[in-house]
This record gives C-alpha cells, structure tokens and sequence, in this order.
C-alpha cells in the first residue's frame, strides 16, 4: 500500500497543475494557414499581417513571456524564423490580430521583437517556395523565469531563441501548414 500511495504522490507531484496550452482564433492546430498571413515579398502576396494568438494554463513563475514562429521545413540547412518577441509581461495572454505590425503599436506595454530571418524586427508572413510540400510552421509560446530578456536590439532570433530555451520554464506550441501551387 505505501508503494502505490507513495508513487501516486510523486506523479501528482510531476503533473503540472493546469496544461500550458497555446490556441489562435486565426489557425488551427494541424490545419492549412490562411494565404492572408503569407509574406508580400519574394513573390508572395499575402497581407504579412500576424494571427491572433492565445494561451493559458502557464506556470505559475512564469515572470514574462516570449512567442516565436519558426518553419524548419525552410531549404535553408537551418529553417527560418518568421516572428520572435520578447519581454510580453506575465500579465497578457494573448497577441492581437497583426501584433507583428512593424509599428510595435500592437505589441503588449514593454513587449518588443527580434530580428527575423527577412531582417526585420516585425512579423515575416510565410513565403515557402512554389511546388514544395506544405511547410510546418510551429508557433510557440514560452513561459519565462526572468521578467525582461536583456539582449541586444540588433540581435538575431537564433540569439533571442538560445536566450528564451536557457530561461525558460514552459512552453505550449501549435502547428500548422502553409504551401503554394508550384509555379506556372
């Protein structure tokens, strides 16, 4: 009897008490992302405008947040950021509808972006080539211990993501697929 209550006690003890959990109104997990978010550049034609996102169930220290959008599908040899922000105060829980707007003017008070794999620090839509198997595009929430990442403003999202993985303390992703038509 000690054993089962004893291990009982140590996997209620390794269970989180709520599940981190991240969902957008805009994209389903597992499903097609809408042409809306694709890039304007490099032939697409999308808006570039981000999707709302929301999450809950975070640790309980989480100090700050971070989301990052990543496609490890991208013909780079390394995948390809197409958003990164930091410093979202552990108060919000979610990013409006075209928080990745440039301006910052979307963006949580004290939250602010990294450089992207386009060079900017805003929202980079997706752009796969034309003719490849749809991309994954993985979003993901990061719950941190530390209220602000201290980084520098010209850094890069590989920086800002070796920074959010050494303090964080949860993470909630979603995923889904972009592709275009090959090309006539």
């Amino acid at each position: 009897m000690f054993r089962i209550v004893f291990g009982a006690a140590l996997l209620a003890a390794a269970l989180p008490a709520a599940a981190f959990k991240l969902e957008s109104p805009d994209i389903k997990a597992g499903g097609v992302i809408d042409k809306k978010f694709e890039a304007n550049v490099f032939g697409c034609g999308g808006e570039n405008k981000s999707p709302a996102l929301k999450w809950s169930g975070a640790p309980k220290d989480t100090k700050s947040f971070a989301v990052t959008v990543y496609d490890p599908d991208a013909p780079t040899g390394s995948g390809w950021w197409h958003w990164s922000v930091i410093n979202i105060p552990a108060t919000v829980m979610e990013l409006k509808p075209d928080a990745g707007n440039a301006s910052n003017a979307n963006l949580p008070a004290g939250a602010r972006q990294v450089r992207i794999d386009y060079g900017t620090a805003a929202w980079g839509g997706m752009c796969p080539p034309p003719g490849d198997k749809p991309h994954r595009y993985v979003f993901t929430v990061h719950a941190l211990k530390t209220d602000k990442l201290d980084i520098p403003a010209d850094a890069t999202a590989a920086l800002a993501g070796f920074m959010i993985n050494a303090n964080a303390i949860g993470k909630a992703s979603l995923i889904a697929k972009y592709g275009r038509p090959k090309a006539k």
